[in-house]
């Protein structure tokens, strides 16, 4: 192999734009919705270990739109990106390949990867519901968010986000469709606000009381909770994991990915087994403050001060299933109008 050398990075704030790789016997390409000082000091190690050159595109939003356009002579071998509806859509248009890995098969749960093994989840976050501290201590579920004594008391964010998205398909599988338009014209209702901003701008409009409930991923709680100057919406908040008398807290994912026309497939496979090694996945919950996928690995302090929860065990795939139906009920109920 060659020698250890440095990891070369584009960081590209908004769409992938052209990008050319120089291309070796020995390096890896990787497209990348993963921020770069998350993954960045995975793959130092990695190439450190290995030898193997890893060369990094990142962006926010474009990636299967550029696989589809550069077609078999894309020079992209791993993909990583966050959401199930993001992996499924690379799925669904043919992007993405089948690895064979015991590896990835015996360590990540069996409904936190696809069927047919063209992409595993890596990491996963709780979509909590945060409740204002001045309620004290609350027991509450997804179903709640309906009920009619949080009229004008909820915020939340977009019901075109696939957290939402995803949200809503999960409860389709528990519900049906019938009883979740029903439920989300109850939600709709209680909203304080029409539906805007992102995970953390629902805590801060706790903090400013704008309302006492919201919807967020866990992770953003540990982010507000190290930032100096959103500490302070974190501290007026209790962070609550849904469902724990029934079926569990909806979970999320970001996930990996082999691209369909990988030219380093030998050192793809060898970058996407890291990933789910005990290293990489602490340091994966160390620096995200996320959930490792592979069993045994130590959360980080933060996060393993909110306390264990029982989580969802609906396969994603079942989620990915109901995906279009919830995008429907969503426009049905008119939800960000």
């Amino acid at each position: 192999m060659l020698k250890n050398t440095l990891i070369k990075f584009t960081v590209l704030a908004g769409c992938f734009l052209p990008f050319t790789f120089v291309h070796a016997s020995e390096e890896v390409n990787v497209y990348s919705y993963r921020q770069a000082n998350l993954v960045k000091p995975l793959f130092d190690v990695f190439t450190q270990k290995t030898g193997v050159k890893v060369n990094v595109v990142f962006a926010k939003k474009g990636m299967a739109e550029r696989l589809a356009r550069e077609g078999e002579h894309s020079p992209a071998d791993v993909l990583l990106t966050t959401d199930i509806s993001r992996l499924i859509a690379l799925q669904d248009k043919d992007l993405i390949q089948p690895v064979s890995s015991t590896v990835l098969e015996s360590n990540v749960p069996a409904h936190l990867q696809a069927n047919d093994n063209t992409w595993f989840a890596l990491t996963t976050r709780v979509r909590n519901i945060y409740s204002s501290k001045r309620l004290g201590n609350i027991n509450v579920n997804y179903e709640d968010l309906a009920d009619p004594k949080w009229q004008g008391r909820i915020c939340t964010r977009s019901g075109k986000h696939p957290y939402t998205v995803a949200l809503v398909a999960s409860m389709i599988a528990e519900h049906g469709e019938q009883k979740t338009l029903e439920w989300l014209n109850g939600f709709k209702a209680n909203l304080a606000r029409k539906p805007q901003g992102n995970d953390r701008g629902q805590v801060q409009a706790i903090h400013q009381n704008l309302c006492d409930l919201s919807l967020g991923n866990s992770y953003y709680f540990g982010k507000m909770l190290t930032n100096q100057e959103q500490k302070v919406w974190a501290d007026a908040v209790n962070i609550n994991f849904p469902n724990q008398n029934n079926r569990g807290a909806h979970i999320n994912i970001s996930g990996v990915a082999m691209a369909k026309h990988a030219p380093n497939r030998e050192n793809a496979l060898a970058l996407m087994e890291f990933l789910i090694s005990e290293q990489a996945q602490q340091m994966y919950a160390e620096a995200n403050m996320e959930y490792p996928v592979r069993k045994g690995v130590p959360l980080a302090e933060l996060v393993a001060s909110w306390g264990n929860y029982k989580a969802d065990d609906l396969p994603l795939t079942t989620i990915a299933k109901h995906r279009k139906a919830a995008i429907s009920l969503l426009d049905q109920a008119k939800f960000d109008l």
